[in-house]
């Protein structure tokens, strides 16, 4: 089973907020997931993002690939690097 790290819409008509989570790669957008990894809210100005941060290293250790979207959200709050200096 591959795993993606992705996020899920809900919210209102120009109103989304999205969870961040661990799903399986041939489930739906909105689908079936196997864990919830944070929350990302765009429109909002403050806190809009987050993360639990052991839980998307746990789940980037064991080979789960993010989408472009979560790869950037997470280069934005560290979660990469520190899984590459991880993995080093």
């Amino acid at each position: 089973m591959a795993v993606k790290l992705r996020l899920q819409r809900f919210g209102a008509k120009k109103r989304p907020y999205y969870r961040i989570v661990a799903a399986d790669s041939k489930s739906p957008r909105d689908g079936r997931f196997i864990e919830i990894i944070g929350t990302y809210h765009p429109i909002e100005k403050e806190d809009n993002l987050k993360v639990d941060e052991e839980k998307a290293l746990k789940w980037l250790g064991n080979g789960a690939q993010p989408t472009d979207t979560v790869k950037s959200l997470f280069t934005k709050l560290g979660i990469i690097e520190k899984h590459t200096k991880q993995s080093k």
